[in-house]
């Protein structure tokens, strides 16, 4: 018997080669969350910039979003499924749009919430996050590919 392996379990095979059983993970599966990641870390990277580049602008709110919440919802968390009418069907993450207002520590005569040396914190950090995501997702690729190959 031979057993095949990548991460998980992906078919069992007899000597004769004859497939016994399979537990296949999608490939999108298994990079979903790194492609997601990516992609609602470069729509924080624009609403950053965006706080930014509006940082002189009067009466300009500054937006984000919250990543972990934004994440789960994009995975599929979200509305709990009940089995019982008595049992509650709490929502657990925050609607698609999920960009919500910045609250400022020093108000300003003006009233714009943004304040610069916090946005470009946030919008460093939000990069290195990025750029880790993608060195993730790359090597992900590199796996499944070393795995395709037979490598």
């Amino acid at each position: 018997m031979q057993l095949l392996y990548f991460g998980t379990l992906l078919a069992i095979f007899a000597p004769n080669y004859e497939l016994i059983g399979v537990k296949v993970k999608s490939i999108e599966n298994h990079i979903q969350i790194h492609a997601e990641s990516l992609a609602l870390r470069s729509k924080r990277n624009e609403i950053l910039a965006s706080n930014i580049a509006n940082a002189a602008t009067p009466n300009f709110k500054a937006k984000d979003l919250d990543f972990d919440i934004m994440l789960q919802s994009k995975l599929g968390f979200g509305k709990v499924n009940t089995t019982n009418k008595r049992h509650f069907d709490i929502a657990l993450g925050a609607n698609e749009e999920g960009v919500k207002f910045r609250q400022n520590v020093t108000p300003s005569k003006d009233g714009n919430t943004v304040e610069l040396h916090v946005e470009q914190m946030q919008f460093s950090e939000n990069v290195m996050r990025y750029q880790s995501s993608l060195e993730f997702l790359n090597r992900k690729i590199s796996g499944l590919m070393s795995a395709i190959k037979g490598e």
